[in-house]
């Protein structure tokens, strides 16, 4: 005898879905939320210019805060959750994110307008997308549509941020392979480690490369990628003594800190990669190429830059009825389908589940 399938049984058939790749890659769409809230773009943007007048670094944090949400779940808001509703530490508090991740002020001051404006209808991962654009418009004059439709997840923990991160020890061949974990090619992983050039660096990030700390007595050094002179303003800087907690920073494109430019690869056959990973770019041959390629030509690097942060906002996406527009986005909505939340369409309309 047949029975009636429950309601969330099909809500879990529908997430699924929602889950696969190519699925939830399509149902996002430029102007996603021209019907429901043809303001949404306009009150973000005006939410980062309020904050880039008062800090220019601020547009760093978010492009970073926007990559760091992607690679960590999927681009869903994640890494803006301060609980996490399970128990246990979240992405906030992981080590590549914490003390260095900011802008969180920046979302929830564009999260408020838009719930004034248009209450439960762009999701804090949109949100994201929209700030990390508008960071690079205001400190590179590039302009790029964002598809949007994404939702925001319930979950966010601690070691999702370690294990898919990729930290600034890593090498080339490792980068290759993270980045392809995430659908990015070697070429778009280039591309993407040029937003290097805007942005400051706590010193725990190099000092391994400035100072030598597995001898008994701390001495300097200088690793084999790095210029002996520029090792030497690093050290000026970060005491042998800096540790997680050291809260001195330093701009990773000494240069021109503010402005997305093509400088960042400038610097590599300088010996001038803060990381020892943007160092990695320089030493394998074939990524060389692209570093060469990017530095001789600025507009390039720009236009296929855009175009890999645009891909990159499609990574794991939650799309349709699968996951929730949070009200706040530090946290999850507090009902009992706070997973699923009101639904939404192809075209932004709203529909309560």
């Amino acid at each position: 005898m047949a029975t009636q399938g429950t309601p969330g049984l099909a809500l879990a058939v529908v997430c699924a879905m929602c889950l696969l790749p190519v699925l939830a890659m399509a149902q996002l769409q430029v102007g996603f939320y021209q019907r429901t809230c043809p303001n949404a773009e306009t009150l973000v943007r005006q939410a980062v210019a309020t904050a880039f007048a008062k800090d220019a670094g601020v547009a760093a944090g978010l492009i970073r805060l926007h990559f760091h949400d992607c690679f960590v779940r999927g681009c869903d808001a994640s890494v803006l959750l301060s609980t996490n509703p399970g128990g246990g530490k979240t992405e906030r508090d992981a080590i590549p994110n914490n003390p260095s991740l900011r802008g969180f002020n920046v979302i929830d001051a564009a999260k408020a307008s838009l719930e004034q404006s248009c209450p439960r209808t762009v999701s804090c991962a949109d949100i994201l997308a929209f700030a990390a654009r508008d960071s690079i418009t205001l400190t590179g004059n590039v302009f790029y549509p964002v598809p949007a439709g994404r939702r925001d997840g319930s979950i966010s923990k601690e070691q999702d941020a370690l294990d898919n991160l990729p930290p600034p020890t890593f090498t080339a061949q490792q980068l290759s392979d993270r980045f392809k974990n995430k659908t990015l090619t070697a070429e778009e992983m280039v591309l993407l480690s040029g937003a290097h050039t805007v942005g400051r660096s706590f010193c725990a990030s190099f000092v391994n490369r400035i100072w030598n700390g597995n001898t008994p007595i701390v001495r300097p050094s200088v690793d084999a990628g790095l210029s002996p002179s520029y090792a030497a303003l690093l050290r000026s800087l970060c005491p042998s003594t800096t540790t997680q907690t050291t809260l001195i920073t330093t701009a990773m494109d000494p240069g021109s800190p503010n402005v997305l430019d093509n400088n960042y690869y400038k610097l590599l056959p300088r010996n001038m990669g803060l990381f020892f990973s943007d160092n990695q770019l320089r030493v394998d041959g074939n990524l060389n190429a692209l570093v060469n390629t990017f530095a001789a030509n600025e507009t390039l690097w720009k236009e296929r830059f855009a175009a890999a942060m645009v891909k990159m906002g499609r990574i794991e996406v939650q799309t349709g009825r699968c996951g929730q527009v949070r009200l706040k986005c530090s946290v999850v909505n507090p009902s009992s389908s706070a997973e699923l939340g009101s639904a939404v369409d192809d075209e932004g309309v709203v529909a309560t589940s």
